[in-house]
Formats: C-alpha cells, structure tokens, sequence
C-alpha cells in the first residue's frame, strides 16, 4: 500500500520510513507560525511551564495582521507582548506595521515556506502553503507553544481524498470559484481530517495565486490540509521566492484514498457562497437580484497582486454603485507597492473604493469594514458565518475579485459578464 504526498512529508518528518492513515506520529517542523489573536495565548501557555526560550529563533514566524494596525487598547497590548517576547528571543521573522502583512499571503512571498516543508500555524488557513508542495495545518495556541519550545509536535497521519483537476477554465473563472465549487460539492465537512490532494493535467491551468486560494480554504471543507504537487511554475516561484533547499514528493501509484472526484475546470461558472456556509453555493447565473452595500476585495484568500489586477480591471474607468463601500486590501506590503507602480490603487481611488493597509481586519468581523444590522457584503473572504463579519443578523456572500469587484459596480452580486464592455 503506497502513500500520498502528505503521507510522505510525515513520514520524513518522523523519521520514518511508512505511515499509514490513522497512525499517531510525533513530527520535526520547519516553521511555527503565529499572529497577534493567537500568539498571546501561546506566550501564556510558555509562562505556565516556565519556558521562555525557543527552539530555534530562525524557525517561528510571528506575524501582526488581525487587529493591526491596532483597533483598540486590548489589541495594541496584545501586540506589545508579542512584540516583547520576539525581542526577548530574537525572533528573526517577525512583522509588524510597515513590515507586515496577511500571515498566508507573506510568509510564501518572503520564502519562508517551500516544498517538502511541515508546518504548523496557529491559525486555521496555514493550509494555505499545500499550494508548494508543503504540509500545513493549522492547530491551536496550546500546540503553537509546545512547538516554539521543542520543535515538533504530533498527528494522527491524515487519510485522503484525490481531486483530479481537468480541462481548461474560461475567462472570468478562478481559483476561488474552483474551491467554491468543490465545498459546494462535497459540504463543510466533506473531507473532515482528510489531506486534500490536487493532480491532473488541468492544474497546469492554475497559477500560484489560484493554488494559494485552493488550499486556504481547504479548512472550509474540514480538512487537515490541501496540497498540490511541485511542477515547474512552483518551481520558477520558488525560484524567486525561496533561497532554502526543498523536496518534492509525489504520491505513489497505489496510494489510497477515501474517495476520489474529477473537475472540469470548462464546465464550471463564476460561483457565489450564500449564507451562513461556505457550502451554500450557486453559480453565478442562478443568484438573482441580491443587492449590496459593501464589497471587500482582498484576505488571506484573495488578497494577492493577480486578485489585485483583475479586480481592477473590471473597475477600470467605472465608478462603484451609489451607497456601496468598496474596501480593497493588498494581503501584503509588497502587493501594496506593485498596486501603486502599476497604478492600479489609483483605478480603484478614482472609482470611488479605498485601499487599506494589509490588514485580516473585515474578514474576522474585526475591524475595517464592520457590517450593520440586516447589512450585505460580497467579500473574496473565506468564511459567511452567522455574524462573521459584523452584525448577527449581516450576510455575507463569498466571490472572487471578478465577481466582487462587478458587484460593487452594478450594486448586487454580478458577473463581469453583465457588464458593458
């Protein structure tokens, strides 16, 4: 019985030579990630076992990005002790403002993670690096604090379901509307603790950017990760990105999986997630009439430069809807810069939008763009919870930048499609 890609990483990472679904294994990890909700809760945990030195200081990532620039009083403290302890240990990967950005948009950017990795984040879309190749989970503040101090830490060896991507997609479908479209299929929990595994010729049709969004909403099907295997253009982004030595591993012929489905990526539409479930999806041509009043173009999902340029090509010379706010965050501060060169801040600025600091802020319900009572949002987020972004009774509808950044100019959800070009 063979193993899949993330059987494989696991294995290597136990120092072992086979692992099987359901085993318990105790794994080496090349990155500790954390941000400012999550850290604190860790420092916490360290104090209470009175240990206050790390394991290796060139190993944990500790990104400001939920609350910062700070909202209020309790957050700037919160970022204060992080921002303490990262002196204290001499933390080398640590961001705050100026520097920082959405955690799962900077860390690949800056080559913090590359392929063959083991990681674990303590927050739940670190899935987001299976996109090179990687394993990645997220796990709680209490195992983000056991990992600082040993180094490792253990799993029970996720089974898998394989998604053989085919055919090529049309013009105004992405990633997003892919993994929509998978959720949709297969529920919240429709690979529940199960690896997610991406192969099939029509990966060739997705960038990078399209496999970061894939594998961050992995979570959002219940699975432990998403990963996709190395091919040349991970190789040309690593390439860029990336100055450690990485491994490629690839599943075995006679891997096993649990269940197995095929996508044509030609058959599928611009998808939109209803509320309160990322798995309350519909195309885009049955939607109807939703009307809006607020639209957020960017996150840990779709927060990168390609989001950023199709976006603004469908904005490009429009103005936004009469009473629709438009918040468009670039996931980091490097995405910010290449907006600002291409001169895409201005296309948005003259359209009527605002451009915010990297920030998780909307999506999180947290801060900047905070919706009211009985109000609607498209958002390029990754969660439509009850109240996930601000009043109970708010809605929230899941997009990608191109139907987002259409529905802020007609005022309801829409496809660049229905607009006049």
């Amino acid at each position: 019985m063979g193993m899949t890609m993330t059987q494989k990483i696991l294995a290597a990472h136990a120092g072992l030579e086979k692992v099987a679904a359901g085993d318990l294994i105790e794994a080496k990890l090349d990155l500790v990630l954390g941000n400012d909700v999550t850290t604190p809760v860790a420092i916490n945990e360290l104090e209470k076992f009175d240990k206050k030195s790390v394991f290796d200081n060139e190993k944990i990532a500790l990104v400001m990005d939920h609350f910062t620039p700070n909202k209020d009083i309790k957050s700037a403290e919160h970022v204060k002790q992080v921002r303490d302890f990262a002196k204290a240990n001499d933390i080398k990967n640590y961001f705050d403002v100026g520097a920082m950005g959405i955690e799962h948009a900077l860390l690949p950017e800056k080559g913090l993670v590359v392929a063959g990795d083991a990681v674990i984040g303590a927050d739940s879309h670190t899935c987001t690096y299976g996109a090179l190749g990687a394993f990645s989970t997220g796990v709680g503040s209490t195992d983000m604090a056991a990992g600082m101090v040993t180094g490792q830490t253990w799993f029970k060896v996720p089974a898998a379901v394989k998604f053989n991507i085919i055919g090529k997609k049309s013009e105004w479908v992405s990633g997003k509307d892919l993994i929509l479209h998978i959720i949709g299929m297969i529920g919240v929990d429709g690979a529940r603790y199960k690896s997610m595994e991406f192969v099939g010729e029509g990966i060739k049709e997705l960038s990078m950017d399209d496999r970061f969004t894939v594998a961050n909403m992995a979570i959002e099907a219940g699975a432990k990760n998403g990963i996709f295997p190395v091919d040349d253009l991970t190789r040309e982004y690593l390439a860029e990105h990336a100055t450690r030595e990485y491994k490629e591993y690839t599943a075995d012929e006679d891997a096993v999986y649990d269940a197995e489905y095929t996508i044509d990526l030609s058959t599928l539409r611009p998808t939109v997630a209803f509320p309160h479930l990322p798995e309350n999806t519909k195309p885009i041509d049955e939607v109807g009439d939703i009307k809006i009043d607020q639209v957020v173009i960017g996150s840990c999902t779709n927060g990168r430069i390609s989001d950023m340029r199709i976006a603004a090509e469908v904005i490009r010379g429009r103005q936004i809807a009469p009473y629709v706010r438009v918040i468009v965050i670039p996931a980091t501060q490097e995405v910010y810069l290449q907006m600002v060169r291409e001169g895409l801040a201005e296309i948005f600025i003259a359209a009527g939008c605002i451009v915010s600091t990297p920030t998780c802020g909307p999506c999180l319900g947290g801060h900047m763009g905070i919706l009211a009572h009985k109000e609607r949002s498209v958002s390029t987020t990754n969660r439509n919870f009850v109240g996930r972004m601000g009043a109970i009774d708010s809605e929230t509808y899941l997009a990608s930048p191109a139907v987002a950044a259409a529905s802020a100019i007609t005022g309801k959800i829409s496809s660049p499609e229905e607009l006049d070009w």
